[in-house]
């Protein structure tokens, strides 16, 4: 396991998978006691999309991101009161397209438009031109090595527990990274909701079983 650490803006790079944790397959949402489903498989009921609503759409049960940029902001069952995490444990199954680009936002709030500015972003690339990779928190923790492969079935899982983020890909330990003392800013752990992107025309990626469990 890498044990990265930010100091400032600048970032720590991973070049190298943990295999601390065994790999598994995604898992149905009913093998896992205490984690609550974000999606009902069936419609963006307690989502909300910014710009380009046409990026989004479900379709065989997943939620589908593919056209021009824009964020699908998971807001829960009352919209004027949005959803709100601070320690938790999410997990996705995902599917990239060859050439594909996308992300997974967490402590992070609604806006209109534009790339979110608060909490962080997980990537979700597998093979797209930008070489940070699936895993990585973006321009904190680089991950070099694509932890799994376009057109096949994934679990991306991140865990906030306090100061430390801890970044999984079908149960294999990527990193684990500690906040320091000291980041100002909004890109820092908070609380907040989840986000998805839409990163452009050319990116495709697939959704489903999106599930939460909510931590002391």
């Amino acid at each position: 396991m890498v044990r990265a650490v930010r100091g400032g803006v600048m970032l720590a790079v991973v070049v190298a998978v943990s295999a601390l944790a065994c790999c598994r397959g995604p898992a149905a949402m009913g093998d896992e006691p205490g984690f609550d489903p974000l999606f009902d498989g069936k419609s963006l009921a307690g989502w909300k999309v910014n710009e380009n609503p046409q990026s989004w759409k479900v379709a065989d049960g997943h939620i589908v991101c593919h056209g021009p940029r824009s964020h699908l902001f998971f807001m829960g069952s009352d919209a004027a009161k949005p959803a709100d995490f601070k320690n938790f444990h999410f997990k996705a199954d995902v599917m990239t397209r060859p050439g594909a680009n996308s992300g997974i936002f967490f402590h992070t709030k609604y806006q209109a438009e534009g790339w979110p500015n608060a909490g962080y972003e997980m990537q979700v690339n597998n093979s797209q031109g930008d070489p940070v990779r699936t895993g990585s928190i973006y321009n904190v923790v680089k991950n070099f090595v694509p932890p799994a492969k376009d057109d096949t079935w994934f679990t991306e899982e991140v865990i906030v527990n306090g100061k430390q983020i801890t970044v999984l890909v079908d149960g294999k330990v990527l990193f684990e990274y500690v906040e320091p003392d000291g980041v100002t800013g909004p890109r820092k752990l908070s609380e907040g909701t989840f986000a998805l992107q839409a990163h452009d025309p050319g990116s495709e990626v697939h959704y489903k079983n999106i599930r939460v469990k909510r931590l002391p």
